[in-house]
Order: C-alpha cells, then structure tokens, then sequence
C-alpha cells in the first residue's frame, strides 16, 4: 500500500477506534474533576478578556486605569490563560497530572492572597472580593482533587 492508497477494510489502520465517553459521562463519572474542567475553561476567559479589556475590568473592581496598571493586569490575564489551559488540558487527560492540579491550588491560593491585599489596601474595591473568594474556593477543591489522585498511586502500592 503507498501512501495514495485508501486503507483495506480490515486493515489495521481501519481498526475501530475508541473514544472517550460523551461530555455528559464524563462529568457524571468524576462531578469534581468536571467541576474544576468549568472552572479552569473561566480561567481561561476571563484571562483573555483581561489582556485586551483590561482598563474596563479594572474600572469594573474600583481600580485606577493607568497604563501601568492596565499592563499589570493584562499581564496577570496572559498568565491566567497559561495556567487555566494548563489545568483545563490535564484534566481532560485520561490521567491527569497531579503536579499540575498542585501547582494550579497553589497559583488559586496566591491569587486569593494578591486579590485580598488590594483590597485591604484599597487598591480594588470590596466587589474584587467576590473573585477572591471564588479562587479560594477553586483552591479548596483543587486540594481536595489533589489529595484525591495523588493518593491513588500509593493505594496500589506504587508510590514514588
């Protein structure tokens, strides 16, 4: 067979393939990991919003809009994009990374803290909260699911 010829029926290049369950099956197998997926898919968006629209958002927040701040925040948007995708892609693997679901509680949790400060600090305004304490929430969950495929490994005995 060349290149330009079709595969023959019983090929193996013609084997079925399998595929994952439907979205559906999928969030009703792990709820959580299916939660976390939504949340890291908002990541990524509000990120890319931040990066172009940054001076309406932090006007939104009760944050003054300066070239330097806009820059900050769009900065802080491209970021949330990388490690919002970043989640969102090992979620969607069959075995997910649990370094990756570390490190994204981790960077949920310092965003928590940043966010806090301006606020205590009058940076932002109370609304700014609200993202707060949805990012620790969203930390609070990612160290449970953590918790949860990390400790698979040594359950079976390969802990390494």
């Amino acid at each position: 067979m060349t290149a330009h010829q079709p595969a023959r029926p019983g090929h193996p290049a013609r084997a079925p393939k399998t595929h994952p369950p439907g979205t559906v099956a999928w969030a009703a197998a792990d709820p959580l990991r299916a939660v976390l997926a939504v949340i890291a898919i908002i990541t990524v968006l509000t990120g890319a919003v931040q990066v172009p629209f940054g001076g309406p958002v932090l006007q939104l927040i009760g944050a003054d809009s300066t070239p330097e701040t806009r820059q900050l925040f769009g900065t802080v948007g491209m970021f949330m994009v990388v490690v919002g995708g970043l989640l969102l892609h090992t979620l969607l693997n069959t075995v997910p990374s649990a370094e990756v679901v570390l490190w994204s509680g981790v960077q949920k949790t310092g965003a928590f803290g940043a966010v806090g400060i301006g606020v205590l600090s009058g940076v932002f305004s109370p609304l700014a909260l609200l993202v707060a304490f949805f990012d620790l929430a969203t930390a609070v969950l990612l160290f449970i699911y953590w918790r949860r495929i990390s400790a698979v490994p040594a359950a079976n005995g390969l802990a390494g």
